[in-house]
């Protein structure tokens, strides 16, 4: 005869694994993204003070350096871009947190490095 506690504490145990590795995922993509956040940031900050506001490929971006400046429309974008991050955390969407944070990575982060190296 199976004993009914021993079942349901192994669901509860297998449930509180799976919820676990969950979070953990989901912090990771989170720490990332704000990350890859705050690189772009600096980066596209040493990038336009070195090169002029013409580099920066958002023009959106651009646009507002013209009327706040490098540092404060860059302060606002990558504010903006991580406080929507953690709303998507915060909603349990941790794919598509991980999802942006490889994008800012590969389209952002990494062109920056590229860029400034040489």
């Amino acid at each position: 005869m199976i004993d009914s506690t021993m079942t349901s504490g192994s669901r509860l145990l297998r449930l509180w694994r799976e919820c676990s590795t969950h979070v953990r995922f989901g912090n990771a993509a989170v720490v990332i993204f704000l990350l890859a956040q705050c690189l772009d940031g600096v980066l596209t900050y040493v990038g336009v003070t070195t090169f002029g506001t013409r580099i920066e490929g958002n023009p959106l971006i651009a646009l507002l350096m013209s009327h706040l400046g490098e540092g404060a429309a860059l302060l606002v974008a990558k504010s903006t871009a991580g406080a929507l991050g953690m709303a998507l955390h915060l909603g349990g969407v941790h794919r598509a947190v991980a999802c942006l944070a490889c994008f800012y990575v590969a389209a952002a982060v990494v062109p920056w490095m590229a860029i400034l190296w040489r």
